[in-house]
Parts: structure tokens; sequence; C-alpha cells
């Protein structure tokens, strides 16, 4: 029986390493690797040996024989994957061939790093430690004998794998396992609390580094600009997350739950991810990760209802495909379709079997009279997806009332007592180092920070807030190669000062 890889699926490609058969898709190098949402197994060539399942770091792969009903889909997702690309023009077959199970080629062995046998170690200090940055530092590790400074302002590691994963995806989470075996790593100090730019200096960090690499994500949210925008009950989704995260910078008291009908705007994988956690049974979360604060609040919460707003049709939501499936599997919950524009059904009725669309096909549609009450008499919660619908404003007095939206249909308001901003992460400038508003990102040439020596940048504040876990192997790679041609070409400016002169200087500075 074939495995199959399920929602889970942080597309860092640790599985396809390991394969025997050569047969999880795409692989590093190929035109889909990254823009796949997930990575896909063919079950006419598993051979079932298990090593992807023993590799992955987010438990995503398991026997298709073994699925939970939750899961099954997935074992057809793999299989139609394959179904397609046997579609694309296929190498021809050698005819001395010998035939075995493994129908698909193997790339040809590339070396893109070749370093000189005297090279040798750097003091290496990385400022985050999230998964670009602990790619990053694994990356140096592994493969050369740098010793790394790790340093992080909050008092756990871990980045948004630690304060941005919703507490029901357990899995996701021990992601964090995997990099927490470098925390402890012979050549590795770890520096919680400290905050670079407050506590120490960029220029003191460096001074005692032959390089510094920046892995400090995208910190903060992304602005509507619209009207209302700062009333009581117009929070940031990305507040919310680190809320129910418990992340330090986060009061226990920030998020308000006493309104009946909460609308998201926005419909991407944090979008869901609220929703989800607003309208699920608070008791299924009480063995999770989350939050004590947060628990307690959504047990006396009186959300019903969660309208997730977005711009653009169900063809073109920014959700993937897992997500939405598992938001179909939520007990004692409703799912809807505002059928307020006719352009909507059209959409989800002509997509194709792999379409995102698709996955609405058998949901309830109906044009949602927004007067009822979402906490209606014998109504359950509910999630309802308004598409084609742009807010405009935020109204109300001190608070908010009300969403005004317009779209294929005009303007209308939709009565809630609060407003998600789900838009999307923003870097924040960085002391010392170009930063280009208009990206939110530190300008760079392949990770070399623009205009410096021995300064680099990985992950989201390298490349924008875009891509999930496994994508930052591929962006660390990048960063650590060029760091390292520099190193070889000669380029990084030597340090001043030792380890053991940072470490004091961070023990004397450290907050907390």
């Amino acid at each position: 029986m074939a495995y199959a890889i399920t929602q889970t699926c942080c597309n860092d490609a640790t599985c396809v390493s390991v394969c025997p058969v050569n047969c999880i898709r795409p692989t590093p190098g190929e035109r889909d690797f990254g823009s796949t949402e997930m990575l896909h197994i063919d079950p006419a060539t598993c051979i079932d040996c298990g090593a992807c399942a023993d590799a992955c770091p987010v438990d995503a792969v398991f026997p298709v024989d073994s699925l939970t009903a939750g899961q099954r889909e997935y074992a057809d997702i793999n299989a139609a994957y394959f179904e397609r690309t046997e579609e694309e023009p296929q190498p021809e077959e050698s005819p001395t061939a010998v035939p075995g199970p493994n129908f698909h080629d193997w790339g040809a062995p590339a070396f893109e790093r070749v370093l000189p046998p005297d090279f040798g170690p750097l003091r290496v200090a990385i400022v985050g430690t999230g998964p670009a940055g602990m790619y990053a530092a694994e990356d140096l590790l592994l493969h050369t004998r740098a010793d790394v400074t790790l340093v992080d302002r909050l008092p756990l590691a871990g980045g948004l794998l630690r304060y941005g994963v919703a507490p029901d995806h357990p899995a996701t989470k021990k992601a964090g396992d995997t990099f927490a075996r470098f925390h402890t790593h012979p050549r590795v100090q770890m520096h919680l609390g400290l905050d670079v730019g407050g506590d120490v200096s960029p220029e003191e960090l460096a001074a005692h580094h032959d390089a510094v690499i920046y892995a400090v994500g995208a910190a903060a949210d992304r602005r509507l600009g619209i009207p209302g925008e700062e009333r009581t009950g117009s929070v940031a989704a990305t507040t919310v997350v680190a809320w129910y995260n418990a992340h330090p910078e986060v009061a226990p008291d920030a998020v308000d739950l006493s309104a009946e009908r909460v609308v998201v705007i926005g419909n991407g994988n944090v979008a869901l991810d609220v929703a989800r956690i607003l309208v699920s049974d608070p008791e299924t979360l009480a063995d999770t990760g989350i939050a004590p604060h947060a628990l307690a609040e959504l047990r006396r919460s009186k959300v019903r209802e969660v309208v997730l707003l977005g711009r653009r049709g169900p063809d073109h939501a920014a959700y993937t495909r897992s997500e939405l499936l598992a938001l179909k599997h939520l007990p004692e919950v409703d799912l809807i379709v505002d059928d307020h524009d006719p352009r909507i059904g059209a959409a989800i009725d002509a997509a194709g079997p792999q379409d995102k669309a698709a996955v609405l096909r058998d949901v309830t549609r109906e044009t949602v009279d927004w007067s009822v009450s979402p906490g209606a008499a014998g109504r359950r919660r509910r999630i309802v997806f308004r598409f084609l619908s742009a807010p405009v404003e935020i109204r109300g007095d001190a608070h908010v009332r009300a969403v005004r939206t317009t779209g294929g249909s005009g303007e209308s308001d939709i009565p809630a007592g609060m407003a998600l901003r789900a838009i999307g992460y923003r870097g924040v400038p960085q002391a010392g180092l170009p930063f280009d508003e208009t990206t939110g990102t530190v300008r760079h040439e392949n990770g070399r920070v623009t205009g410096t020596s021995g300064t680099y940048v990985v992950g989201w504040i390298k490349r924008g807030p875009s891509g999930g876990i496994g994508a930052n192997r591929a962006c660390a790679s990048e960063t650590v190669g060029t760091l390292l041609s520099d190193a070889v070409a000669g380029t990084l400016p030597p340090p001043t000062g030792g380890p053991r002169a940072f470490h004091r200087l961070a023990r004397r500075r450290r907050r907390r």
C-alpha cells in the first residue's frame, strides 16, 4: 500500500532526499517546486518503505490505508498530480533500460559549492530563531566548521513557528523539534531575550562575528487604508494569532470576543486559521498549546458567525486547498457561500476537479440576510464565504458596528462587532540596513545586504511575507552560499572581539 502526503506538508523536501525510488514530486529544481501547495507521492511507484514518513518534520506522510476520514481525499490528491504530469512530454526511454519500480528520472548531480581544503571556521551570528534562521544555522553547522551565535529578542525560540502557527496544528509546530536539536549543538551559543538594535547595537554584534544574518521575519501587519480602521474592535489578525499563542508582547486581554458576528477581511491561510479557532468548540483546543487566557476567552465567547471577506472570486482565493479542506471537517460548524453575485456560483461550477473553487461545490449557497442575528434559534456556528467584496469602511461610533463593502451587487453593510484585517504581514526597518518601503524588505543581492560587507538577510525580511516553512530552506541555501563565496573571496571584515567577549556583553545587556 502506497503512502500519501497530507494537509500539513511544509514543502521543505526532506522526504524527497530520502526516497529510494524518487517518487515524490515536485523536487527542488523542477519547475513546479515552490509553486505547488504541497508535495505528492506517486502511488504507482511508491514501494511502501516509509522512509518519507520517518523523515517528515511535520508528520504529514501516512500509509493510504491508515488515513483518517478527514485525510482520505489526499490519496486522490496525490494520485491526481501524477495523472496531470503524465500528459507532459517524457524523456525517451533507453532501449537497454531495466524495468523496475522507479519510473521517474533522477536529475544530474550538482555541486553548487566547492570550498577550498584550507577553508577555516567562521563565526556567524543569526538574528532570529524562526525557520529561516534555523535553516541557515543548519546549513552552516552541517556543511562547514562555523560557530553560530543565535540571537532572538523573544524569551522563547521558534519565531512564527512558535508564535504564528494555530494551536490545533500541532504537527506543523513539530517542525520546531527538528530545529531544536541545533539549539544545544556544541558550536552554537544562543541568546534569548536580546534585542539587536536595542540591547546591543548592530555594530557591536558585527564586531564580534565574521558575518551576521538577519532572519527577523515580518513583524508588522499590513493596513487596509480605509476609514474607521482605528475603531475599537478593529484588530489585526496577526494580533489574534499572537494572542492565542501567548506571544509575550501581546496582552492577555488584547482580544474581546463579545460580538456575535466577526468579519475577517482577507481569505488567506491566516484568515482561515483565525476563523476556525473562533468557531471551534473550545474543549477541542484544551489539550493543545493554546494560551490559557485565550482558552478562557473562547469559553465565554459569543461569536457565532465569522464572515471571510475576499476581494476576488473563489477561483482566485489566497488560501491553500488543504486548509480549505480542513475547514470542511469542523464538527458542528456550517460552511456557507454567500451567493450575492451570480459570478460566484458560476466560478464554483466551472472549476476543474483540482481547482480550489471545486472544494466549495458541495457547500451550501444562499444569499445571506445580514439582518438575521447569528445567534438566532436553531442556527449553528458558521463560517460564511463572502467573495467579490472589497471593504471600503469600518463603520460605527467609538466601536465597530459594521463593515461596508462594495462589489458587483453594489455597496452594502455587514453588521459586526469585530473586524479582523488578515491581509498579510509586513517587514519593518532594521537599524543600519537599507529598507525598501514598497516591499517591506531589506535591499539585498542574493542575500547580501546592499552596500554592506558581512551582513546578510534570509526569510521574509529578504523576499517578502510569502511561502511556508519549507520555502525557507532554498532561501537559506542561497544566502549561506553567498556568505561562503564572500568568505572564500576574502571580503568579510575580520571581527575585533571574540565569542567570550560577546557572551559577556550579552549577559550584561539582556533584558529578560
